[in-house]
């Protein structure tokens, strides 16, 4: 269905509605107590792809400064999320032969979780992040961390000031940013000649195929495929020059890019592309299950979690997470349906989620409370959480996995 909405990319009115979740709350907007009472401001959550130059966005724009300036997100919580980190730098550093005498820029580098990494290497580097609360963390670890919002403005100022980067990288950020013409503009004015940018992002075609819908939410503003980028690429004199599948987060692509002509064109470029290309990635029909795939999440999972109640069967959450915030404000299960929601992060603790106000708590809640099912909220992680909850499963505990299709896993 066509809808008024203008491509921020190409500027394309071309767009046709494929996904509707409903008026949503900010997924990471937790609350404290004294706010419940408080009214708790929704947004419509709806995706479109443009027809033009196919790229997947959300129609509403919430700004940034709501979004990022204080952030309750780490991704130092993650034992998975750091190991993918430390064996990315350590393959740059020796990759790319990086020492003292290169810089490292960061995009949205949160705690530090990466750039601390290069840090130990003795690689230079510098970290962006537009939330103070996180980048004072980064500090703490010795990661110096500008605190502001990447575009052109900034790389200009950053390519005088200091120097240019032989390496940009930008891992789960390029989707954030809503003005995409400027980040990659800053992209271009801050990379050294034969630097290289490397972002990571959610593919958007793992996500069509694998009914990844809790993906989407008022941060992510994109949904990206290679189809879709190299055009944006190519309008600010920049060029892809390789491309990697990566498993993370239920399927990610990493994006190698340089200045136009600076490097040979892999085989991985023209390989996706054909893929692509192979799967209608360019026609409006591979996007039509979309919609029907997520209803079908939906039903069944307030189908399982009602019968559970009225059995008599105590039900939690695992991972309060964004992509939780929008599997359940979707969902919508009754109130009182989930006990808890159990969160390593302590930054979540005592707080409550988005339109629910289900209580955060500490991940010891499941083996001391032993809810008889717990929701995985993260279920990105689900190997690391299953194996990092083995004495709850032990005790009698099961997970229930939501996506991409509803299991039990005891």
């Amino acid at each position: 269905m066509a809808v008024e909405s203008t491509c921020r990319s190409c500027g394309s009115n071309r767009c046709e509605l494929v996904l509707d979740l409903g008026n949503q709350p900010l997924a990471n907007n937790f609350l404290r107590a004294q706010d419940l009472e408080k009214e708790e401001p929704r947004f419509p959550l709806r995706v479109v792809v443009c027809t033009a130059c196919w790229l997947m966005q959300i129609t509403e724009t919430i700004p940034s400064v709501d979004l990022f300036q204080q952030y309750l997100y780490f991704s130092s919580y993650s034992d998975a999320m750091l190991e993918h980190a430390r064996r990315a730098a350590e393959r740059y550093a020796s990759e790319f032969s990086l020492g003292a005498d290169n810089l490292v820029v960061e995009v949205a580098s949160n705690d530090g979780y990466l750039l601390q990494n290069f840090a130990r290497l003795n690689v230079p580097c510098l970290g962006i992040d537009p939330a103070e609360n996180v980048a004072a963390v980064a500090q703490e670890k010795g990661v110096e961390t500008i605190v502001g919002f990447f575009g052109e403005s900034m790389a200009r100022q950053l390519a005088t000031e200091r120097r240019k980067a032989d390496v940009i990288l930008g891992n789960n950020v390029f989707a954030h940013a809503p003005a995409i013409n400027d980040f990659v503009a800053g992209l271009q004015a801050l990379l050294a000649a034969r630097g290289r940018v490397i972002l990571e992002f959610p593919y958007a075609v793992d996500m069509v195929e694998g009914n990844e819908f809790d993906t989407v939410y008022h941060e992510h503003i994109f949904y990206f495929s290679l189809t879709a980028l190299k055009p944006v690429f190519e309008r600010h004199g920049l060029e892809i020059f390789h491309v990697e599948r990566l498993p993370i987060h239920g399927g990610s692509l990493r994006l190698f890019a340089g200045h136009r002509g600076e490097f040979a064109i892999e085989n991985s470029v023209e390989m996706l592309s054909l893929e692509e290309s192979a799967k209608g990635v360019g026609e409006i029909e591979f996007y039509h299950d979309v919609s029907r795939a997520a209803h079908h999440v939906k039903t069944s999972l307030a189908r399982l979690l009602g019968g559970l109640k009225k059995m008599g069967k105590s039900v939690a959450g695992y991972g309060a997470s964004a992509k939780g915030s929008t599997l359940l404000n979707f969902v919508q299960p009754d109130p009182g349906t989930l006990d808890f929601i159990a969160d390593r992060s302590p930054h979540k603790r005592d707080t409550f989620t988005p339109g629910l106000h289900v209580p955060v708590v500490g991940p010891e809640a499941l083996l001391e409370r032993r809810p008889d099912y717990t929701l995985l909220l993260t279920w990105n992680f689900a190997a690391e959480i299953l194996q990092q909850q083995q004495a709850y499963r032990a005790a009698g505990g099961k997970f229930i996995i939501p996506v991409p299709h509803l299991k039990v896993v005891e």
